[in-house]
C-alpha cells in the first residue's frame, strides 16, 4: 500500500511536536481490523495532547485523534468483515495507540463498534467522545432514577462539545434544561439547541458556596470542576445526580459532604475511556435514537485534514463552541 498521511504527536527534549508525516501500515500499532478513516473529530483531550498543555501523550510519539469512523479494510477477527463501516472512540487511541488522525488506523477488534443503524460516519464523528460522554451521563442519572417529572437539569460549560450535545439531548428527552455560561453573547445559540433557561456565570457568587444552599436541579452535567461544581453540589435537590465530566475550570473540588449525606446526592464520575463495551453499545445505540441531538449540525463544523494544526488553540483558550469533525479525506 502506497503511503498516507498523519499528524503525529512527540515529545523532543520534553517539548511537545505535533506536524503531519507520511506513514504506511507498518508504522501502526497493532491490532486485528484495519480501518480506512473517513472522519476524525477534535475534542479538549485532543488540544491538551497535541498543544503539550496536558500531560496526556502515554508513549514518546503518537498519531493523535482519540475518535475514528470508517470502514473496514481487512479484519481478522470474526465480528467485523471488510466494507464494515464502524467507530471507535477512548480507550488508548491518540495517546498510546496511533489514533485516527491518519487516512489508515489498525486498532484492536475489542474496541470496535459497528455503525449504529441510522448513523453516517460523519454523524458518529460529531458526536465522538464528547457525545459519548454526555450520552453516558445521562444514562448514568437515568439510571440512580433521573427522569423529566424530578426538575430541571443543569448543564455546565455549555457551548463545549459536551454541553452542546448534552443540551440538545436531554432536551428531545422532555427534560427542563439550564444552560449555565460564561459567554454571554451565546444565549441564543444554546436557547436554539434546546435550554429554556441561560444563566451567567457572572451571577455566581462562587466565593461563598455554602455547604447547602438552596435546592433547585434534579440532575446536573457538569464539564468545569473546581468552584461551579462545588456550588452545583450545594444546590440539588433531594435524591439528584450529578454527572461528573469535566475539568475545563479546575481537577480541585473543595465541598463538603452536606448535599450527599444530608439530601442524598450522588456525584457520578463519567469515564468514557474505559466503560464496557454492553454499556457503550447501548449509549451509542441511544444516541442514534431517542438521545440523538435535533441540531447535530448546527453545532458542528467540518475541517479538512489539513486545517487541523489551526483548531487547537480554540479548545485551549475556551473559544471553541460546538463539534468540530475532521474530513480525513479533504486535504
Amino acid at each position: 500500500m502506497e503511503k498516507f498521511k498523519a499528524f503525529r504527536i512527540q515529545e523532543v527534549d520534553r517539548k511537545i511536536q505535533a506536524g503531519f508525516v507520511e506513514c504506511s501500515l507498518e508504522d501502526l500499532d497493532p491490532g486485528e481490523v484495519v480501518v480506512r478513516v473517513a472522519y476524525s473529530d477534535v475534542n479538549y483531550k485532543d488540544a491538551l495532547a497535541a498543544t503539550g498543555k496536558g500531560r496526556i501523550l502515554r508513549r514518546a510519539a503518537c498519531i493523535g485523534g482519540i475518535d475514528l469512523a470508517g470502514t473496514v479494510v481487512s479484519s481478522s477477527d470474526a465480528r467485523f468483515a471488510k466494507g464494515d463501516a464502524v467507530l471507535a472512540t477512548g480507550y488508548d487511541l491518540g495517546v498510546a495507540h496511533h489514533g485516527g488522525y491518519a487516512e489508515y488506523a489498525r486498532v484492536p477488534a475489542d474496541w470496535l463498534l459497528k455503525l449504529p443503524r441510522g448513523l453516517t460516519p460523519w454523524e458518529a464523528m460529531a458526536l465522538g467522545t464528547a457525545g459519548f460522554t454526555a450520552g453516558l451521563g445521562i444514562v448514568r442519572m437515568e439510571q440512580n432514577g433521573l427522569k423529566p417529572a424530578n426538575g430541571p437539569v443543569i448543564v455546565t460549560g455549555a457551548t463545549g462539545g459536551v454541553g452542546s450535545i448534552a443540551i440538545d439531548a436531554l432536551a428531545r428527552l422532555g427534560y427542563h434544561v439550564v444552560a449555565l455560561t460564561g459567554k454571554p453573547h451565546e444565549t441564543d445559540y444554546l436557547k436554539s439547541l434546546g435550554a429554556q433557561e441561560v444563566r451567567l456565570r457572572s451571577e455566581l457568587d462562587l466565593s461563598k458556596v455554602k455547604p447547602l444552599d438552596r435546592a433547585q436541579w434534579a440532575g446536573a452535567v457538569d464539564n468545569l470542576g473546581g468552584e461551579v461544581l462545588a456550588w452545583v453540589a450545594s444546590t440539588m435537590q433531594v435524591g439528584g445526580a450529578i454527572a461528573s465530566i469535566g475539568l475545563a475550570a479546575s481537577m480541585s473540588l473543595n465541598t463538603t459532604v452536606a448535599p450527599f449525606i444530608l439530601r442524598g446526592v450522588s456525584l457520578l464520575g463519567i469515564d468514557s475511556v474505559n466503560c464496557p463495551m454492553a454499556l457503550r453499545s447501548e449509549v451509542w445505540r441511544r444516541l442514534a435514537n431517542d438521545m440523538r441531538p435535533a441540531h447535530l449540525k448546527a453545532m458542528t463544523r467540518t475541517v479538512g485534514f489539513a486545517e487541523l494544526p489551526g483548531v487547537f488553540d480554540a479548545f485551549i483558550e475556551a473559544r471553541a463552541k460546538g463539534r468540530i469533525v475532521v474530513d480525513l479525506a479533504a486535504g
